[in-house]
Formats: structure tokens, C-alpha cells, sequence
């Protein structure tokens, strides 16, 4: 009897796991990026644009924690054998935080009167610590 092939693998060779492990670090590395631009923001342009950077960074960071969560539970109905979360829950995380960063950005360019572009820096510093991780991952990987 043939025993069952492993789905969990892609074909270059990287797992559910490695796929995580990618996204938590992405959001680690997006965390001390932010810490250093909020800083410079701050002696650039004045604590509004800092605060501001901060808010398009948590905005990131929300929004790859949420990504994470919507890959696992998609994961996890996909493996056989495996008891996979409610999709309903994690959609309706999902969609909550999305209208919830809508009304976070509007609040904070409406009474924080920093520079647009930091916001667009925090949130560009997401894609920035995604796109690191994920060269990492393809770099590790035994192609």
C-alpha cells in the first residue's frame, strides 16, 4: 500500500511551516523598520508624521497577521485529516479589519497633520518586510 504524498510541500520544496515562519518574521522585521523610520520621521518632520508612519505600520502588520490566519484556515481545510477552523470566523476577522483600517486612516489623516507620506512609508514598509522575507525563503530553499 502506498502511503499518502504530502500536499503540505510545494514544488520547490517549501511547507505550510516555512510559509509561517516567513510571515511572522516578515512582521518582526516590519515592527523594527517602523521603529527606525518613526524615528527619523519624527526628527524630519514632527511627531504627527511619526505617529502617522506608526499607524500605516500597524495597519501592515494587521493586515499580514490577518493574511497569515485566512492561508492557515485555507490550509487547513485543504490537508486531509485535520480539524480546520470556521472559515466564517476567520472572513469575518478579516472583513472587520479591513473596514476597521479604513476608519483608522480616515480618523488619523483627519486630525493628524503629518505628512501623507509617512502613512504611505508605514504601509509601504509591509511590502518592503514581505518581499525581504519571502527572497529569504526562496533563498533557503533547496532549489
Amino acid at each position: 500500500m502506498t502511503a499518502e504524498p504530502d500536499y503540505s510541500k510545494t514544488s520547490i520544496g517549501i511547507t505550510d511551516a516555512d510559509v509561517r515562519k516567513a510571515m511572522l518574521s516578515s512582521i518582526r522585521l516590519l515592527l523594527v523598520l517602523s521603529v527606525i523610520a518613526a524615528g527619523l520621521f519624527w526628527w524630519g518632520s514632527g511627531w504627527q508624521s511619526a505617529v502617522l508612519l506608526v499607524v500605516g505600520s500597524a495597519i501592515s502588520s494587521t493586515s499580514l497577521w490577518e493574511w497569515l490566519r485566512l492561508m492557515t484556515a485555507i490550509n487547513q481545510r485543504m490537508d486531509a485529516g485535520q480539524n480546520p477552523r470556521p472559515m466564517g470566523m476567520v472572513l469575518f476577522g478579516f472583513f472587520a479589519r479591513l473596514g476597521l483600517a479604513v476608519v483608522v486612516l480616515y480618523v488619523s489623516l483627519k486630525y493628524l497633520h503629518g505628512t501623507v507620506f509617512a502613512l504611505a512609508a508605514g504601509l509601504g514598509l509591509g511590502l518592503v518586510s514581505l518581499t525581504v522575507e519571502a527572497f529569504r525563503l526562496l533563498r533557503r530553499s533547496p532549489v
